[in-house]
């Protein structure tokens, strides 16, 4: 009877035991650094990728005395254990500070988040400073072409990371799909994943706050267009990887499209892919943006009061070179554009892309004395090219650059005289070439 005594007694230890195991909560880890995206006056979001389970895990902010400003929770993201946090409440123009904690333990550097501030009838508009840059590829070996890598100079975040930005415009080809990732949503997923991973990036993402647009390679192969049967993955992918402003355009919320403020610059995202059609079509078909779009772009560029209105968009706007993959291949809708520019009178437009494997400035003046300025960056860490030789006439002389690259913009001075300098940087920080844009000059360039 004792012998029986006992034994029952240890199995019920055991079921104690093994049921005290089995409420122990579950460890989180994160996989890679937290991206500020969306920041505002008032509140900001926080991306993060976490090992497992989303539960028990929270953002703390801390405000500039280093008191605790509150808690606040995570929702899923995406297929790949990607979260955002939603932080509200915010004030103007004030230093937080945030880490990620799961059941009370940190499981992240202690980071910073810089609300805009409040300067709207107040004071001059603040300094705006923007990295910018496109072509982002990182080896994987394994998926790779053979051969000499595509990929390389990885060092040039380091050099970014050093800048003391506001924001990080990532001007699309973000990652490079390879053909082993085409074929499912998974396959987008360890491609993001892969590049989101990068050592040599960790350091970049934690500074300022980042926002992407698309192109080809974040879409699908190369030069594909609106017809590309799988761009519901490419839209699931980009949007769990990168925490952009929310909102869309009416009537097209499919568009990888949508608008924000810095400072006293408007920013508008935009989409290349999505209703692109192929220009070889012909000139009743080939669009590369749009109707809906274009008539969002240009009634919001009226709209706009900023001296400068920031135009971020994958392929180059501004050259006259109808090659590749160049607004100049579809004609109609350049000229569209350009016309309506003119017509009403708005000034100030600058894109802002990438694409190209080099970077170069180019410019036209319109026919009422209106310049529209096109900065093109291009690459980060994929392969470049000296196209010096391409018959592009709007290109501003001395600015082709063949190397590896980045771009730096910083608008500057009182509210009536705002300017716009742009610098493209080495990939070890050296400055390549600087042009400013004065606004209260007639935007044109000065050196």
């Amino acid at each position: 009877m004792d012998k029986l005594l006992t034994a029952f007694r240890i199995l019920l230890c055991s079921f104690v035991v093994f049921g005290c195991v089995q409420k122990q909560p579950q460890r989180v880890e994160l996989n890679g650094t937290p991206i500020v995206g969306n920041l505002n006056m008032r509140n900001a979001s926080i991306w993060m990728q976490l090992s497992n389970s989303v539960r028990d895990v929270t953002v703390a902010v801390m405000d500039s005395t280093g008191n605790r400003f509150g808690e606040f929770g995570i929702e899923s993201q995406g297929p790949s254990n990607n979260c955002l946090s939603r932080i509200t409440d915010l004030e103007p123009g004030q230093r937080y500070t945030y880490v990620v904690e799961n059941n009370g333990r940190s499981i992240s550097d202690t980071l910073d988040l810089i609300t805009q501030p409040l300067w709207q009838y107040r004071t001059d508009p603040p300094t705006v400073k923007i990295a910018l840059g496109s072509c982002t590829y990182i080896n994987e070996p394994a998926y790779d072409r053979p051969g000499k890598p595509y990929g390389g100079g990885y060092e040039i975040f380091s050099s970014i990371a050093s800048e003391s930005f506001d924001a990080m415009f990532w001007l699309g080809d973000n990652v490079y799909m390879r053909e082993a990732d085409f074929g499912s949503l998974s396959g987008y997923v360890h491609r993001y994943n892969h590049t989101r991973n990068t050592p040599e990036i960790q350091e970049l993402l934690q500074h300022g706050a980042h926002y992407a647009i698309w192109d080809d390679h974040d879409f699908g192969p190369n030069d594909c267009d609106g017809s590309y049967i799988h761009k519901d993955w490419a839209k699931v992918a980009f949007d769990s990887f990168w925490p952009n402003p929310e909102g869309h355009i009416q009537d097209a919320p499919e568009l990888n499209a949508t608008a924000f403020t810095m400072g006293d610059a408007d920013v508008f995202l935009l989409d290349n892919r999505t209703h692109r059609v192929n220009h070889k079509l012909g000139a009743k078909r080939r669009q590369m943006l749009g109707d809906v779009q274009l008539n969002w772009l240009i009634n919001n560029l009226k709209n706009s009061r900023a001296p400068f209105k920031l135009v971020a968009i994958g392929g180059q706007m501004v050259s006259d070179a109808a090659i590749y993959e160049n607004f100049a291949q579809f004609p109609e809708e350049r000229e569209r554009l350009f016309a309506e520019l003119n017509r009403l009178k708005i000034r100030g437009v600058v894109f802002l892309t990438g694409d190209r494997h080099n970077s170069e400035l180019s410019k036209i003046q319109l026919e009422n004395g209106n310049w529209v300025y096109d900065l093109t960056v291009s690459p980060l860490t994929s392969g470049s090219y000296d196209h010096l030789e391409e018959p592009n006439n709007l290109r501003v002389a001395g600015t082709m650059v063949g190397d590896r690259n980045y771009g730096i913009l910083e608008i500057t001075g009182p509210r009536k005289e705002r300017s716009l300098r742009m610098t493209v940087k080495a990939a070890d920080g050296t400055d390549i070439w600087s042009r400013s844009i004065a606004a209260a000059e007639g935007y044109e360039i000065a050196l």
